[in-house]
């Protein structure tokens, strides 16, 4: 015979003055500790890979600003490729933005996507846009 057997059965005994604690709270007593809290963090952003911003050229600029004007007058759907800089380190990523050019702010130096998308010319590095047979591309 086992040393329990005349208390093995015995219902199991809950507090009535103290509440009985979750499961999560429970386990979170053998969770391990954090010594360096951010440092997981600050390694992460670390190994965040961003790329660094293209200067075009002022032929390749030209003919940016030629492809923005026609696309503006057609009222053609275009793929912009831009950068966006990153906001929290050097660098960033090139997106392509889609849509139709509502319009062209000179004074801002901004496109203007029909869906209220703001791009920034000096960031376009490349501009896509279809009529009919012909695609035309300009930038690198």
């Amino acid at each position: 015979m086992s040393r329990y057997n005349d208390i093995i059965d015995l219902p199991h005994h809950v507090s009535k003055k103290r509440p009985q604690m979750s499961m999560l709270d429970r386990a979170a007593q053998f969770s391990p500790f954090a010594a360096l809290t951010g440092y997981g963090d600050a390694i992460d952003e670390a190994a965040r890979v961003t790329e660094a911003r293209i200067e075009l050229d002022d032929s390749e600029r030209q003919e940016i600003d030629w492809i923005l004007r026609e696309a503006y007058e057609t009222r053609c759907p275009v793929e912009i490729t831009h950068f966006v800089p990153d906001e929290r380190k050097e660098g960033g990523e090139y997106v392509v933005t889609a849509g139709v050019i509502k319009m062209l702010d000179l004074v801002c130096h901004s496109v203007v996507l029909s869906d209220g998308a703001v791009i920034d010319m000096a960031d376009i590095t490349e501009i896509t846009y279809k009529t009919g047979n012909i695609k035309w591309l300009g930038g690198i």
